[in-house]
């Protein structure tokens, strides 16, 4: 048998070969490269390769989300805050961004006393603003009085006096005091108030 002439079976130097040992192609008749075929043949046969019919499944990689406990505080921080008073610099490798102190600040106070996320959340604010951190809400009312907490700000108020006893005193320092103590009053109005009142005392002398 010369062999099956399917072009997909085999190669066509296998099935030239096979019809001539089968006498069917006589050596005369034979095509002028099969000489050369057979002198030099190539590194990888010229064979018919079957498609795959099946496809591969590629697996979905679902990465998970990480989340921490602090992002919360973030989100809550950037929907009242912005992005806080300072803009974030990046090209000093130690900067420390407005929220980064704000969240390093909320788990310092839960860490020492125990109070309502939302309570703890305002009073984060008050402490930074002690510290001369002035927080801005986007569009939203101040923090009525009543909802502050006596206990909490005679505490802010003390640990601010501590650090201004540390370091040396200066005359404007009288002026600065902490906004909890201020009542409904800012902090340039007490400024302006304070300054009026060294001007009369001038005067009457």
């Amino acid at each position: 048998m010369a062999g099956s002439r399917l072009e997909k079976l085999g190669t066509v130097f296998s099935r030239v070969r096979d019809l001539m040992q089968s006498r069917v192609i006589k050596p005369e008749a034979k095509p002028v490269w099969y000489d050369v075929y057979q002198a030099s043949p190539p590194k990888m046969d010229p064979l018919y390769v079957k498609p795959c019919s099946h496809r591969l499944r590629t697996k979905k990689e679902t990465v998970p989300e990480i989340f921490y406990s602090e992002d919360e505080i973030r989100a809550r921080f950037y929907e009242q805050y912005g992005t806080g008073p300072r803009v974030l610099d990046l090209s000093k490798p130690y900067f420390v961004s407005t929220c980064q102190r704000f969240v390093e600040k909320y788990e310092e106070l839960r860490s020492k006393c125990e109070l309502k996320e939302s309570s703890l959340f305002e009073e984060t604010g008050k402490a930074l603003l002690a510290e001369g951190v002035i927080l801005r809400k986007r569009g939203a009312l101040p923090v009525p009085a009543e909802s502050r907490n006596p206990v909490l700000e005679l505490k802010l108020i003390d640990m601010l006096a501590e650090q201004q006893s540390r370091r040396p005193k200066r005359f404007w320092d009288e002026l600065l005091v902490p906004h909890s103590a201020l009542g409904c009053f800012s902090r340039c109005d007490w400024i302006s108030a304070s300054l009026v009142d060294c001007v009369r005392s001038v005067k009457s002398q």
